[in-house]
């Protein structure tokens, strides 16, 4: 279990529980802030002492391996897994380097040094400033509240109404700076690990620029390196994603706290200030505690807690309540106050004091519960706006929809991502949704509306529904496989789950799934892949019942969901699951080693290998690779696409990364992870290398990969190829000069191996080059 949220909600009752959590996180980020000093004291040593070189490796490799990033909530990404351990990752590749003794001038100032010197003096200090702030503002605040509180009730209204109004502002001060300080808080623990792992990669790409020696090594890394680089970029976008959803519901909390207070088992809870009588002639004292009340059994609990001395909590106090009554001023020098007693202790009433009359009044509400006023904590039950429903219109509209997105727009860059104008998608909706009018919209033919239009409206129309496609009912269920468990046991338990969805529900569901896959086939064109259709429609078919930060940081896992439709939809909506539901199979704690479960799509084309000669691909060949990206935080690049925790590698054009990230082809990074459907796929690099699932695949070839031959009914060993004919079985376009382009039926001779993992060497019509060996059948 990881830190727990901070919920917004919880800034306005200041608990102890929210403070101890608070002093989790901060706990936390000072262990970041030490561990990245450390760090950087570590990499200058690699800069300044080259004579001790070897041992500031192993003191940095340390460093790296005793470290673990928390995380926020109770399950990580399958990514998240893969950057947690990434930093043991390197620790090894430090530890083979440690072996080489040769001098080098390294060169790690631009990409270590600085971008950690920057997230820890921009981003940690940034949070260090914020928490001085919030611990002067609470210090002032429960300071002037006392101060306020011990007003004479005789003193003139007007001076009251003054002293009120004062309190009221210093308190809306010190909420709202809350709200920020605990936003931070949490943007900086997500942030971390994309801030702190993306430094360290850029250190080990240039550290074996500079080892000769080590290339070997490096070329198992960069391996390695490609897929840590998707788990980060996943991660960002991710992270971008969430951000903004925190950041409105933190804007809903603060302009209306009561109406997002979170449900819970109590009726009433607060600070209340409690007197403490004492023998004369030392009259009494007021103290703060923080006070719970559940009518169901009238329990009433009281904790002492003072806020300025460091949060500290007294013994914990419970009693049945039997009656409560309000004092008047004329009974007590204090505004605010009403009597309780307690069974246990008849005739002795316990006077509390409120921080406000309405205060006051809510709490006698509660205690009384004559005329309590419950406020609805549950915003799933009340009915949302507007008439979307799964009816036959609703079907009509989606139906309309997607076969003129199909029609029209397949091919449009940025599909679903890209929204329309948001009074054309209302004028849209309005006409779609009336009976009168639906079936006179032309949407297939019509330029009036937009493509972008279409889809906004769509999506709209599914947002608009009283409760998500998905359900309520259902939501934690589908989000529970998706934070646990292999792939097969995830599809599964999706396949199971699905089947319980009420029947209009599934069949809206398969209309729209059997759509978004058609997208993806075409992600080549419109950049769509299946990672990027979950980001988009993860959160339209799943929502929780009730917005929390906790309920937030489970988007990732909703688009996880969205992702397995897609790539599993003709087995989810065609065949009946199993009679029970599937038990997740819990994760290895080293996921590198367990590699992302491949798409088992029936008839799915062998996937093109991954030719290492090119790995970093010149400038030259990246401006021409290039493809137009979406001005959007999440990008929408098929070089990107997830591998949380069930990867689509469509086939589509190379997508070019800003800065140093690494410019690839989806498929090349398919052939990396890839063998054979059905095969399991080796491990990323040489010293993690496991025996192949396939025994025909434990044939010795020039490399850290295992392969056999793909030519249908084969059993020959690999080496026996040598020399021989081929033909081609699928066609190929060369994608590098040098590469051979081909179409099915095509005849090379002289096939023998290249010292490229899953490539051949061959010739055709006189020229000869690199062969995908899965794209062959052997003569």
């Amino acid at each position: 279990m990881g830190l727990q949220p901070l919920e917004f909600s919880d800034c306005y009752l200041d608990s102890p529980c929210f403070r101890e959590r608070v002093k989790a996180h901060e706990a936390e980020l000072e262990k970041t802030n030490k561990f990245i000093k450390e760090l950087l004291k570590d990499g200058k040593n690699l800069i300044t002492a080259t004579k001790n070189l070897s041992a500031a490796q192993r003191k940095f490799a340390h460093s790296l391996r005793d470290f673990k990033f928390e995380f926020i909530g109770d399950a990580e990404t399958d990514d998240e897994r893969y950057i947690d351990a990434s930093l043991h990752e390197f620790s090894n590749f430090l530890k083979n380097l440690e072996e080489q003794r040769e001098i080098l001038a390294l060169s790690v100032t631009e990409t270590l040094i600085k971008p950690l010197e920057r997230f820890r003096k921009e981003q940690l200090g940034a949070v260090k400033e914020e928490k001085k702030k919030f611990d002067k503002e609470t210090e002032k605040n429960y300071s002037l509240l006392e101060k306020h509180l011990n007003l004479s009730a005789k003193k003139k209204e007007l001076q009251l109404q003054e002293a009120d109004n004062q309190v009221e502002q210093n308190r809306k001060h010190f909420y709202e700076l809350s709200l920020e300080y605990v936003c931070k808080l949490q943007e900086i623990q997500e942030r971390k690990k994309f801030e702190c792992v993306e430094p360290v990669l850029s250190f080990f790409q240039g550290l074996f620029t500079f080892y000769h020696q080590g290339y070997e090594l490096a070329k198992d890394f960069n391996h390695y390196k490609m897929a840590l680089q998707i788990n980060i970029q996943n991660t960002r976008n991710r992270f971008e994603g969430t951000r903004s959803e925190v950041e409105e519901l933190m804007n809903k909390i603060r302009r209306n706290p009561q109406e997002h207070k979170r449900a819970n088992h109590f009726t009433m809870e607060g600070y209340l200030y409690v007197q403490e009588k004492r023998p004369a002639p030392f009259g009494s004292s007021w103290v703060k505690h923080y006070c719970t009340y559940r009518k169901e059994t009238k329990k009433f609990t009281m904790i002492p807690f003072e806020h300025r001395s460091g949060g500290k909590a007294g013994d914990e106090e419970l009693f049945v309540l039997t009656y409560c009554t309000k004092r008047n001023t004329d009974t007590i020098d204090r505004r605010f106050c009403f009597d309780l007693e307690a069974s246990d202790r008849p005739g002795v009433p316990v006077t509390m004091q409120a921080f406000s009359e309405e205060d006051r009044k809510l709490w006698m509400e509660a205690l009384d519960g004559k005329e309590a006023l419950f406020i609805n904590l549950n915003r799933a039950d009340a009915k949302r706006e507007g008439s979307a429903q799964l009816d036959k219109i609703g079907f009509t509209i989606i139906k309309k929809c997607i076969s003129a997105v199909e029609t029209r727009g397949i091919n449009d860059q940025g599909l679903y991502r890209v929204v329309g104008v948001s009074s054309k998608v209302q004028r849209l909706l309005s006409l779609l949704m009336d009976a009168k009018t639906c079936n006179e919209v032309d949407l297939e033919n019509s330029v009036d509306w937009e493509v972008k239009t279409i889809t906004s409206a769509m999506k709209q129309y599914l947002r608009s529904l009283p409760e998500p496609l998905m359900t309520y009912e259902l939501h934690g269920e589908f989000i529970v496989p998706a934070k646990s468990g292999s792939p097969e046991s995830r599809v599964s338990a999706v396949h199971f789950l699905v089947h319980k969805l009420p029947e209009k529900n599934k069949e809206m569901l398969e209309i729209l799934v059997k759509h978004l896959a058609n997208v993806s086939k075409h992600a080549k064109r419109n950049l769509m892949t299946v990672a990027n259709l979950g980001v988009v429609f993860g959160p339209t078919l799943m929502r929780p019942q009730e917005e929390t930060v906790a309920a937030i940081m489970d988007l990732k896992f909703q688009n996880i969901v969205v992702e397995i439709l897609i790539e599993n939809h003709e087995k989810i909506f065609k065949t009946l699951p199993d009679a029970t539901f599937p038990e997740p199979i819990s994760m290895s704690v080293s996921p590198p080693n367990a590699p992302p479960r491949q798409s088992r799509r029936q008839g799915q084309r062998i996937k093109r290998p991954l030719a290492v000669y090119n790995l970093c691909l010149e400038l030259e060949d990246a401006d021409s690779h290039s493809s137009p990206r979406e001005d959007t935080p999440t990008g929408s690049m098929d070089s990107l696409s997830s591998q949380s925790p069930t990867p689509a590698f469509p086939s589509s054009p190379p997508g070019l990364l800003d800065g140093n990230h690494l410019i690839m082809d989806s498929r090349d990074l398919a052939g990396c992870t890839t063998n054979l459907p059905g095969q399991s796929r080796p491990s990323m690099v040489s010293w993690m290398n496991t025996p192949s699932a396939n025994p025909a695949a434990t044939n010795t070839v020039p490399s850290t990969f295992f392969f056999s031959n793909p030519a249908a009914g084969s059993d020959r060993a690999v080496e026996s190829v040598a020399h021989r004919k081929a033909r081609a079985v699928y066609p190929c376009e060369a994608e590098h000069s040098s590469e051979l382009s081909f179409q099915i039926g095509a005849i090379f001779e002289d096939v023998q191996f290249s010292r490229e993992p899953g490539w051949l060497e061959g010739t055709l019509n006189g020229k000869r080059g690199l062969i995908p060996q899965n794209y062959v059948q052997f003569l």
